[in-house]
């Protein structure tokens, strides 16, 4: 049994309100858990202090974390997961930087004063840091593919095959600037074939008309994608923070149109809704 559960949907920033309260507002966090097993954790946005809220408190803790990038939406939960407050520990796994840092000393810029009350070296837990980069590695039983995607600096989509279940998970993914539909190879290595695409699907095309160099992509990429990959499922993710829940509805059953005359199953990602297999 794999069971894949959203804690944190939102792209950007987090949100909060009676406008974001169905689909939630936290920032990019994905469990991906098998009973018995280690969790693998997609991202470690503001979410991932309510999957901590889930886990052992008593320092059994242990986990791995696939992170996509280290812009603020996708780590700024790692200094309030409390299991590594605790006593756990958490082997975080991420791109490697263009500036010369180690993944830890990226981290260390900002998860110490006067930016967070502490530095990582206060934390009761341990973290372990795994640059990752076009490469397959395992994490437990997980079979991890991870490659680069086009972003606003280093970022990787992750493929998991864990349980007899494969899902894919990109969560930024910057669509070609005229708002074409070509698709960088990695994408489609990744989503190949995959019972569950978890993808970027931030803006609408007008959206993306004035913001075409930000990194994201729209709604109708983001089915072309799992479309050209033979995907069987597509969960829309990394919501705008500005869209509110009527107007992510409104975009979802458009979506959903065009989805099903691709022959895709299309979900869109919520707080608190677990997608299972097996």
């Amino acid at each position: 049994m794999l069971n894949i559960t959203f804690f944190g949907v939102r792209g950007s920033t987090p949100c909060s309100g009676d406008r974001t309260r169905r689909y939630g507002g936290n920032t990019s966090c994905v469990a991906v858990e098998s009973p018995g097993h280690e969790p693998i954790i997609l991202d470690m946005g503001t979410g991932l202090r309510y999957f901590g809220e889930t886990q052992p408190l008593d320092g059994s803790f242990r986990g791995s974390a696939l992170v996509t990038h280290l812009h603020w939406d996708h780590v700024q939960g790692l200094p309030f997961f409390v299991p590594i407050l605790r006593g756990g520990h958490l082997d975080v796994h991420a791109p490697a930087q263009d500036n010369g840092l180690s993944l830890f000393e990226a981290f260390d810029i900002c998860i110490r004063p006067p930016f967070f009350p502490v530095a990582m070296d206060a934390f009761p837990g341990t973290l372990g840091f795994h640059e990752r980069s076009d490469e397959t590695f395992m994490v437990n039983d997980a079979k991890v593919m991870a490659r680069s995607v086009p972003h606003v600096g280093p970022t990787n989509g992750y493929r998991i095959e864990w349980e007899g279940a494969t899902v894919a998970y990109i969560s930024d993914h910057q669509q070609p600037y005229d708002g074409g539909y070509g698709i960088a190879d990695g994408a489609l290595e990744l989503c190949e074939g995959a019972d569950l695409v978890i993808h970027d699907a931030q803006y609408t095309v007008p959206e993306f008309a004035m913001k075409s160099t930000w990194g994201h992509c729209t709604v109708e990429y983001a089915v072309m994608v799992a479309k050209e990959a033979g995907a069987k499922t597509l969960a829309l993710f990394h919501h705008d923070p500005t869209r509110h829940d009527e107007a992510l509805d409104d975009l979802s059953a458009c979506a959903r149109d065009f989805a099903d005359r691709a022959g895709i199953e299309l979900i869109t990602a919520a707080e608190g809704l677990t997608v299972s297999f097996g």
